[in-house]
Parts: C-alpha cells; sequence; structure tokens
C-alpha cells in the first residue's frame, strides 16, 4: 500500500504534466495558475487511496483523479466570483487578476477537460455527473442562504452536505468503481466519505469562530462579522430566541463593520454551542470512522484512509 504522500507526489505530478501540455494563451493561463496554488489535494488523493483499497492499480486511476481536482478548481473560480473574494490561498484571484469574464469561460473549458479526464466509464461518470449537479445545488443554497431571514441547522446541514461533502463522497466513490467495487462497496466508501466531508466543514466553521488566530493564521470570527449562517450561528440563534434574544441576535442588527465578533464568540460560549459543536464534529467523525469499519476489507487495507481522516479530524487551521 503506498503512502498518502507517495499518492500525493502522483497527484502532483500528474497536475504538472497536464498543465505542461495546456495550450498557451488567456483561456488556459488561469486554469495553470490556480492549479500551482499550494493545496493539499485530498479529493484527488482519496480517489487513488480508494482504488488501491479494493484491490486496483492507483495509477490506473491517476486520470479520474486529476478530474476530480480540476472539477474542484473549476468550482472554486467561480465561487470566488460569486463570493466576490479578492483573495485565494494567498493570491489574488482568477477574476481579479484576469477579470470575472475571462475567470467564467476558463472555469467553463475547466469543466469540460475534467470531463475529458473522467474518460468513457459509465458507472464512474454517473457517479461524476451525480456529484457535479449536487455541488451546484450545494452552492445555490449557499447562496439563498444569505438572503434568507432564518435558516434551519438541518437546512444547513442539507447545503453543506451538497457543497462540501459529497465532492469527498464522489472521489472515494470514482476510485472504487476504477478498482471494479460492487456498488455496495461504492455505496459504503461514499458515506465514509460524506461523513467525513461534513465533519470537515463543521470543524471549518468551528475553527473561524474559535480556532488561535495564531494558528490559523485568520483572524477569530470571519463568518461571525460577515453575519454567515453557519451551524453555530444557527444554534445560537435558535437558543436566544428561546430567552427573547441576546448578543448575537444584537450583532445582526448592526453593520457587519460594527459588530463586537468578540462578544458574539463570548455569547456563543455562554449559551453552550462551542460544547455542542464538539460533540456533533465527534459524532460526526464516528460515523464516518464506522462507515470505513464497515468496509469489508482486510483492515491493514484501510490503514491510508484511516490516517488521512486522522489528519482531516485534528487539524487546527
Amino acid at each position: 500500500m503506498r503512502t498518502i504522500e507517495e499518492h500525493r507526489a502522483a497527484v502532483e505530478a500528474r497536475i504538472a504534466q497536464w498543465c505542461g501540455a495546456l495550450p498557451k494563451g488567456a483561456l488556459y493561463a488561469p486554469m495553470d495558475y490556480l492549479l500551482h496554488l499550494p493545496a493539499k489535494r485530498v479529493r484527488p488523493v482519496a480517489t487513488l487511496m480508494a482504488c488501491e483499497l479494493f484491490g486496483g492499480d492507483p495509477d490506473a486511476a491517476l486520470d479520474a483523479a486529476l478530474g476530480i481536482e480540476l472539477f474542484h478548481n473549476f468550482t472554486l473560480m467561480h465561487d470566488d466570483i460569486m463570493d466576490a473574494s479578492p483573495i485565494r490561498r494567498g493570491q489574488p484571484t482568477v477574476h481579479v487578476r484576469w477579470g470575472a469574464n475571462m475567470a467564467i469561460l476558463s472555469g467553463d473549458a475547466m469543466l469540460v477537460k475534467a470531463y475529458q479526464c473522467m474518460g468513457a466509464d459509465a458507472r464512474a461518470l454517473a457517479a461524476f455527473n451525480s456529484c457535479a449537479l449536487q455541488v451546484c445545488e450545494g452552492q445555490e443554497l449557499d447562496m439563498a442562504f444569505e438572503k434568507a431571514s432564518s435558516v434551519t441547522a438541518e437546512q444547513y446541514m442539507g447545503m453543506i452536505r451538497r457543497k462540501t461533502a459529497v465532492l469527498l463522497a464522489g472521489a472515494l466513490e470514482i476510485g472504487s468503481i476504477k478498482a471494479g467495487s460492487s456498488e455496495q462497496q461504492q455505496r459504503m466508501i461514499g458515506r465514509f466519505g460524506e461523513q467525513l466531508g461534513l465533519a470537515f466543514q463543521l470543524r471549518d466553521d468551528h475553527i473561524d469562530a474559535f480556532g488561535d488566530p495564531g494558528v490559523t493564521g485568520k483572524q477569530r470570527g470571519g463568518d461571525l462579522r460577515a453575519g454567515k449562517k453557519t451551524w453555530l450561528l444557527i444554534r445560537g440563534l435558535e437558543l436566544e430566541r428561546a430567552h427573547g434574544g441576546g448578543a448575537l441576535t444584537t450583532a445582526l442588527g448592526q453593520l457587519s463593520i460594527a459588530r463586537d465578533v468578540g462578544a458574539m464568540v463570548e455569547a456563543l460560549i455562554a449559551l453552550g454551542v462551542r460544547e455542542e459543536s464538539d460533540a456533533l464534529i465527534r459524532a460526526t467523525e464516528q460515523e464516518a470512522m464506522d462507515a470505513l469499519d464497515s468496509v469489508a476489507v482486510a483492515d491493514e487495507r484501510k490503514a491510508p484512509l484511516r490516517k488521512l481522516a486522522m489528519g482531516l479530524m485534528g487539524r487546527k487551521s
């Protein structure tokens, strides 16, 4: 079994090869630029690991893994336009460097390239199509939530399942398909990825509010200042409503620049939301590991995926 580092090196080499073969010009330059920004490559690595888990040759899944990474970066390119984000991984976003029109067009072309990498395997394509559509549905929900007067925790979980978790699940499923797994094996490894992806996003929200800025490299409470409807804020507001309001409710009635983020964080702690969030994350992570345990493959073959999962679970930034 190959290590995570070996799989990541294979992915990076394939990306470098692919970028090196791109035609010159403004359409392709943004793809090359985005793919060369620092990245963990969790999804394509997961594709290779799932293929190897079920006895396949991970090298045979490299193009599919590349397709997953191209799709992921296509979504980032377009999401940055929709969010008006100026920075991605410490560098100017594509639309800032090349303009919104070129970022849209280059992203569209990147999606086509992702399909070219995926190949003609009908089962893999079906999994990819389902995953891709759900990611778009998740982004639409995320945008709708920005304008919604209220969002439930259940609705939020449904949104992040589509926008974030489904792509990790799809990456694992496609890797298993490339190894010739059964449909039941595909579903179980997909369940592992979905729960791990949910936990990843919930932890991301948790770190934003409660993480150490010295470790994260970001100002604490960016989502709170923006009034972003994360699970934390949704749950906090729900608890405040039961008591006739509080610091969170007051802060959301102010302009974002005037919000006292420190007071909002303290309110979440006082309401017990931090502890609830911790418990939810741990429970979701346990569901992920239970799903991996249920896959009918020798335990030693699951060790690399367990290590990948533990790395995502233990992160502080």
